[in-house]
């Protein structure tokens, strides 16, 4: 049985797609680099409600403000109806920006983006300072893993 240079092809591709699919499935935003933080807390983010996205920053800002920033390591993320917090034209941006650069991390869930993106024919924008993840469930249950602290505020 001879292999055509297309069937040889095929059979490469299909190799491929089937190895690399699941690892770029695994891909999520490493660990914050934080090597004197004492505490780690992962804030979940999942509704649009203003008042829920209120009590998250203010969380993440209550932690950042009691323990020093290089003592506790605060991630947010956001999937589901939570990314619109991190929309441009959100009211609390200036606040998310302003955890980001005291070093909290934002985490956008981009099978959230995708999925909007095929419901609406547009993919929508979010801020410079969100990281974007491929699952968010996913980073979460990756940084409980690794030592967070899950708070669903």
């Amino acid at each position: 049985m001879t292999r055509s240079p297309t069937n040889i092809r095929a059979i490469f591709a299909a190799l491929l797609i089937a190895t690399v699919a699941p690892m770029a499935r695994a891909q999520q935003a490493p660990l914050q680099d934080k090597p004197f933080a004492e505490h780690k807390i992962v804030l979940q983010l999942s509704d649009n409600d203003p008042k829920k996205q209120g009590l998250v920053i203010s969380v993440a800002n209550n932690l950042m403000k009691f323990y020093d920033p290089d003592k506790v390591a605060v991630e947010i993320v956001a999937f589901g109806p939570g990314i619109e917090l991190l929309r441009p034209e959100n009211p609390n941006r200036k606040l998310v920006e302003s955890l980001v650069a005291q070093g909290a991390r934002v985490d956008i869930c981009l099978n959230t983006v995708d999925t909007l993106e095929r419901d609406t024919g547009k993919r929508p924008e979010f801020i410079a300072a969100a990281t974007p993840v491929q699952v968010g469930v996913a980073q979460i249950l990756f940084l409980t893993e690794n030592g967070y602290t899950l708070v669903k505020p």
